[in-house]
């Protein structure tokens, strides 16, 4: 998988927005599915969203459905998540990996960033 760096977390409030980055300097990005997962404090890490190679097909977890958007600009070999009408909940280190595969569990998933922390205040 290739490497990935996120960028774009910050401190919002309860129905602000965000734009989350996620690019990497890798020569094959445009092959990969692209996934977003987040870790809140004291929980396991969980799936948000993910975008196949073409931008064609979105998955999204129901907690984030309707309020958040995938996409990406293999051009710029950057992926993005849109995260609008933010709730606190929605409170965690957001990280996003690399697959050639098929799935969307977190197994599946490789070069793995550092993630950026997106805090929501209520």
């Amino acid at each position: 998988q290739v490497q990935m760096a996120e960028s774009g977390g910050g401190l919002v409030q309860a129905g602000g927005s965000l734009r989350l980055s996620c690019t990497t300097t890798g020569r094959t990005f445009s092959s990969y599915t692209i996934g977003w997962f987040r870790q809140a404090p004291g929980k396991e890490r969980e799936f948000v969203a993910a975008i196949g190679w073409s931008g064609g097909e979105t998955y999204y977890d129901d907690s984030v459905k309707g309020r958040f958007t995938i996409s990406r600009d293999n051009a710029k070999n950057t992926a993005y998540l849109q995260m609008n009408v933010l709730k606190p909940e929605d409170t965690a280190v957001y990280y996003c990996a690399s697959t050639l595969g098929a799935g969307t569990g977190e197994p599946d998933f490789g070069g793995w960033g550092q993630g950026t922390q997106v805090t929501v205040s209520s």
